[in-house]
């Protein structure tokens, strides 16, 4: 690197005095951001900062030194990154950190605007900022995930390499360039588009149209939010005055789809053909012991047993219901044992004559 002149050294000097003051700057630009995205309910890839060395610096003085008039004349010795997942993120955070800092507008870029065929890594929108109290700017920098891999790839590839690329290369580069700026919209598209799907499932769903809605994690979350087993595990909880104990219910997902329910339909009628049965079940679990605290998964579960007893499954039927619940072990055949001996005496399982099926 060639000397610097007297001015610039001057500007150097001028880093090493005040570089605790920029450290400073940078803790409390990542502390302001990491809020602000929790406060949003953001979540990204990383918020990352650094302050530019002095090798740096003494290297941008080398090429430009004579542009800057001060050392607070250099916008990036400050330096913020936030990588997120979606580009349509990139506008959320923007929009966040006009709020947050003061944009010096003149000298902040949207190199998304550019369109150049070979810049998709760089499509960064890089926003020059300051932070009230604070004498030197900083330079936030939002791109996507791709954008930023691309970067550090293209970079290494190239910048780094020290030697001119031959075109075929660059050909092929651009190419992949291409292909990754479809991806990053593609995903965007595909999160809108399943964010549309969930708000017509819950129209559907609120509107009662449950046969119009396909079985499946999203749609069952969905229907779990109108509570259609609040009054049966009330009515349960209630046989020894005990409390409910709320847990999730997305792990009968499976049993209900092996049960022939496929679309909401399907498991509400389910749950009407069996509530009272998995009541009656439930009072032959509970009448005899002092249990204060049943799960908000008794009255699923138990409609469950029902079903799987009155459809001839017997006890095998109900092992595999407890394997597919509680993953495989010994202790599931005791527990369909146990549970076939509590339903012995119900009046659906007395009507129904099982044969061998109950072995």
């Amino acid at each position: 690197m060639e000397a610097l002149d007297l001015h610039c050294q001057f500007i150097l000097d001028e880093y090493r005095e005040v570089l605790p003051t920029l450290e400073q700057l940078k803790e409390k630009v990542l502390q302001t951001l990491r809020e602000a995205l929790d406060r949003n309910g953001l979540i990204v890839t990383a918020v990352e900062g650094r302050v530019k060395t002095e090798e740096s610096l003494a290297g941008k003085l080398a090429l430009k030194g004579a542009k800057y008039a001060t050392l607070s004349d250099i916008t990036d010795l400050v330096g913020a990154r936030i990588v997120t997942f979606y580009t349509d993120d990139v506008d959320r955070i923007a929009s966040m950190a006009e709020q947050l800092f003061e944009i010096d507008w003149d000298n902040s870029v949207d190199k998304r605007m550019l369109h150049q065929l070979d810049s998709f890594g760089y499509n960064s929108l890089h926003y020059i900022c300051r932070v009230p109290g604070f004498d030197f700017r900083f330079e936030l920098q939002l791109r996507t995930t791709l954008q930023h891999a691309w970067a550090a790839i293209n970079h290494d590839t190239g910048y780094k390499s020290g030697i001119e690329i031959p075109r075929e290369y660059m050909r092929r580069m651009n190419r992949l360039a291409g292909l990754l700026e479809m991806a990053d919209d593609e995903f965007s598209r595909i999160r809108t588009e399943i964010t549309d799907y969930r708000r017509r499932v819950q129209k559907l769903v609120q509107n009662g149209k449950l046969d119009d809605v396909l079985l499946d994690g999203d749609t069952f979350r969905s229907y779990l939010q109108a509570k259609p087993l609040e009054t049966l595990n009330k009515r349960i909880a209630a046989i020894n005055q005990a409390e409910i104990m709320e847990t999730s219910l997305i792990r009968y997902l499976r049993v209900l789809k092996a049960l022939q329910c496929n679309t909401l339909g399907d498991v509400s009628r389910l749950i009407k053909k069996y509530e009272e049965d998995a009541y009656l079940l439930a009072r032959h679990q509970l009448g005899n012991t002092d249990l204060d605290i049943v799960s908000s998964a008794v009255g699923l579960q138990n409609i469950c047993i029902v079903c799987i007893l009155s459809s001839g499954g017997g006890k095998i039927g109900l092992e595999r219901l407890f394997d597919a619940l509680n993953g495989h072990n010994p202790h599931n055949a005791e527990l369909a044992e146990l549970t076939y001996q509590q339903a012995m005496n119900l009046p659906f399982l007395k009507n129904l004559n099982y044969g061998t099926k109950t072995d």
